[in-house]
């Protein structure tokens, strides 16, 4: 890989928004390490983002196991170059009544979303604090506004990371390192197949253009903004709606979208 571009680390970037966050870094002129669990998938996607004019290294690896974890960052900085921009993007959902999932199900949603970010923001934070430079953007979501009821685990995970990335740009503030919150709705990927939410009414609604997702999410990056609830015109009113409404309202609400079998009825 050539070092005359900056180098960015997108996770989670083999679909969705991840690809085109990926992708939309490479038209900006930088170069990619992409990860995603899936060899096959992973292995497209950089053919794809290279076709944008970027050098890319695709490193597969499971975030879910520690290990794994590490092993994605240190083959990121094995290249001897800085990591000027991480997208910590990788996440998974799981719809469904709490008391009936897996638990192993409920576990993986912890794993990926929360710990393993929290372990990649470690390794990555400290190197661009020593620095006093670089760019982080997290994928939260607006379902951190909200209880998620019958997607309980997920909606946590993801006030999680909206609490966690605030507490860090304050910590931060006086250093040349910043982060970025990017929270779109709905989005059309497959996030809602791998969920198990396709006879949802959400998993069946129109969903927000994942690059225009991106788009948003790295033009709010590259500003320095704290956050950005990102999508279409529907997906912002939502979000400035969440302001206003209080928990229990807003659990009933997303109980009408997310209870299982809500897409059948009429």
């Amino acid at each position: 890989m050539s070092d005359t571009k900056p180098l960015a680390l997108v996770t989670g970037a083999s679909s969705g928004i991840g690809l085109e966050l990926a992708e939309q870094l490479a038209e900006r002129g930088y170069d990619l390490v992409v990860n995603a669990e899936d060899d096959a998938r992973l292995q497209r996607a950089a053919l794809r983002i290279r076709a944008a004019g970027a050098r890319v290294e695709a490193v597969r690896a499971d975030l879910r196991d520690p290990e794994q974890t590490e092993r994605l960052f240190a083959g990121a900085t094995a290249l001897g170059r800085p990591l000027d921009v991480v997208v910590l993007n990788a996440g998974v959902g799981r719809g469904g009544a709490f008391v009936d999932n897996d638990l192993a199900d409920e576990l993986e949603v912890v794993d990926l979303n929360v710990r393993s970010t929290v372990h990649l923001a470690k390794l990555v934070l400290r190197d661009m604090t020593a620095r006093d430079a670089g760019r982080v953007l997290v994928t939260s979501s607006i379902a951190s506004t909200m209880p998620g009821s019958f997607q309980a685990v997920y909606n946590a995970s993801k006030s999680f990371l909206q609490s966690f990335t605030e507490a860090l740009q304050n910590e931060l503030k006086d250093t040349g390192v910043t982060l970025t919150s990017l929270m779109p709705g709905p989005t059309e990927t497959d996030f809602f197949r791998r969920a198990g939410m396709d006879d949802t009414k959400v998993g069946q609604q129109d969903k927000d253009d994942p690059a225009q997702v991106a788009r948003q999410g790295l033009d709010a990056l590259f500003a320095g903004k704290d956050k950005i609830v990102a999508g279409s015109a529907r997906t912002k009113a939502q979000a400035a709606a969440n302001k206003l409404l209080p928990d229990s309202l807003k659990a009933e609400a997303h109980r009408r979208m997310a209870e299982p079998g809500s897409g059948d009825e009429e």
